[in-house]
């Protein structure tokens, strides 16, 4: 009774301590989901320029083997350059990297494994250095700049507190983290979905079945729209939103943009209320990729981040914006930061695929977050989020459709439980009176760290096959076949980067000419290739694939251009 008397005064104290004094200045919110790199591989250095950072000081290691006591070890290094190729971040390979070993019932976990899975996929110890490594300050100066003059999401802040109780002095210690990870222990789509959503509706890896007819869950677009609160998806290659199958409705066909839209919607003050931001996810050399992914470099990241923010800066929306930095997951790169393994609840109760059939009741590696306003005081590290809403609450990619629903108060429920759960971080922008003047105008150029060009004849990655796989389906060639992740095997950088492109340009063509027509604008776009018009013995088969009434897929078509559009 003590304890637990004690332990409700301190969380008072802490809400009262963080808790907003001022009225939410915020109009527009702006997303960017940079891929796969762990907190300490790109900011954990980050420590020599603020303490209060829970970075790395060169002492933090990981053996080559978990089960050897007299292992080599590789120490955390800040000589990150280049990386190729791509470590491990399956879900499997993680919880090698999180626990050392098959069993995940060590709490804390001892994050002990990168170095031990990172061999087992190349029999040399070059991939297990290059995760145990991370970028100097100079290196990322974009983020250096960012972190000193705005927030940063980690800190480890150790309270002490004295309560008397009847006849007894009680006297705690807590040490609180506070620090953003992704919502699950896997790859880049479920984490992606959860960003939006709250929920990967049961995925650990890329599910062919949901692809081809997409993730079916709420999302926090659908919130917005409802509540009249207008959203914006500018994208450069293709858009991996459209993994929701809501947002293939023809209603939602004018929220996507080009990105070149972007530079001028900023510039005219015509940003919407939500906008998100998509880079190029393809290594070409006319236009290399920009999202980070290994082995993408890391240069181009910083300079797509250093253009989006000095847009926002010379917008007159820029005293009305947020602009969140995050990033999907971590990539397989070594963070010394324990992933919470309690008290973490699923978001809807769906048990993984098999052979793990995970719980989805713990979270993935601490991955950088960095927060962009002129509301938010010069060099924060956020607090929080201190047991609110609930005692065991973390900030993790929920956190932002948690925190736009309050900061637009939004009246629809929760998409899930888990965004239910995670904790919110509107008070970052709720200290000042009025905003910033200082701000910097721009940010400084990085430096070149890839010395050659993007090498477009590469085979794709996994990630970008999942992009693939995404785009047979906006063109409609997943009819031909029940397994649409074959497409995009054979194919190099520069073919996926054409197919990708033809299959957007369609979709949204199509979309477009069926809204012209009338059609419902509450019906999915699925396009219909050229080959299947005069072919009905096809449309037979496709039935079966699309679960679509016969009746319905031939009286919704809409020919345009050599294709259809089929509206579901």
């Amino acid at each position: 009774m003590a304890v637990a008397a004690a332990i409700s005064v301190l969380l008072q104290l802490l809400v009262g301590l963080y808790s907003p004094v001022h009225a939410n200045p915020i109009k527009n919110i702006v997303v960017l989901v940079m891929e796969n790199r762990s907190f300490d591989h790109m900011l954990g250095w980050m420590k020599k320029i603020n303490p209060e950072i829970n970075g790395v000081d060169g002492s933090e290691s990981n053996p080559l083997s978990t089960t050897d006591p007299n292992s080599k070890r590789f120490f955390f290094k800040n000589e990150s350059l280049y990386v190729d190729p791509d470590p491990g971040h399956s879900f499997q390979a993680i919880r090698e990297q999180i626990f050392g070993s098959d069993n995940t019932a060590a709490d804390p976990p001892p994050m002990n494994g990168f170095a031990q899975q990172a061999y087992s996929m190349d029999n040399t110890t070059a991939m297990s250095q290059d995760v145990m490594n991370g970028f100097d300050p100079d290196m990322v100066a974009v983020y250096k700049t960012l972190v000193s003059e705005f927030a940063v999401f980690d800190r480890e802040l150790l309270l002490t507190l004295q309560k008397s109780h009847s006849t007894l002095l009680i006297t705690i210690n807590i040490r609180i983290l506070l620090r953003w990870f992704a919502s699950l222990p896997t790859s880049t789509q479920p984490n992606r979905l959860y960003v939006h959503s709250g929920t990967s509706a049961g995925a650990t890896s890329n599910i062919p079945a949901l692809l081809a007819k997409g993730y079916p869950q709420r999302t926090i677009f659908q919130n917005l729209d409802d509540a009249g609160i207008s959203f914006g998806i500018y994208y450069q290659n293709i858009p991996s939103t459209l993994f929701y199958r809501n947002l293939r409705k023809l209603k939602y066909i004018f929220k996507f943009h080009r990105y070149k839209t972007f530079k001028r919607h900023a510039n005219e003050g015509k940003l919407p209320g939500y906008t998100v931001i998509e880079q190029r996810y393809f290594d070409i050399k006319s236009a290399p990729a920009n999202d980070d992914h290994p082995s993408h470099d890391v240069y181009h990241g910083q300079m797509f981040v250093k253009e989006v923010y000095e847009t926002l800066r010379a917008s007159p929306q820029w005293n009305d914006t947020l602009f969140i930095i995050t990033y999907d997951e971590h990539g397989g790169f070594y963070d010394h930061v324990p992933t919470p393994v309690r008290g973490v609840p699923s978001p809807d109760r769906i048990v993984g695929p098999e052979p793990f059939f995970f719980q989805f009741d713990r979270l993935g590696v601490r991955v950088p977050t960095i927060m962009v306003s002129p509301w938010i005081e010069k060099g924060t590290v956020v607090h929080g989020p201190n047991g609110s809403p609930f005692l065991t609450s973390e900030f993790e990619h929920s956190s932002i459709p948690a925190t736009v629903k309050k900061i637009f108060n939004l009246t629809a429920p929760f998409l899930t439980k888990r965004d239910e759960w995670a904790g919110t971080f509107e008070g970052i922008v709720q200290t000042r009176t009025e905003p910033r003047t200082d701000c910097p105008e721009q940010l400084p150029t990085p430096v070149a760290i890839r010395k050659s060009e993007p090498n477009e004849d590469a085979k794709l990655t996994e990630f970008q096959q999942e992009m693939i796989q995404l785009a047979a389906v906006l063109k409609g060639d997943n009819i031909f076949t029940s397994y649409p992740q074959k497409t995009g095997k054979a194919m190099t950088v520069k073919d996926g980067k054409k197919y990708a492109d033809d299959a957007v340009k369609g979709f949204f063509e199509g979309g477009l000419y069926a809204k012209r027509m009338g059609v419902n604008e509450e019906r999915i776009v699925q396009m219909k290739p050229p080959l299947l018009r005069d072919r009905p013995e096809l449309h037979q088969n496709t039935h079966r694939n699309l679960a679509v009434d016969p009746r319905i897929f031939f009286r919704n078509s809409v020919k345009f251009f050599g294709a259809s559009a089929i509206i579901l």
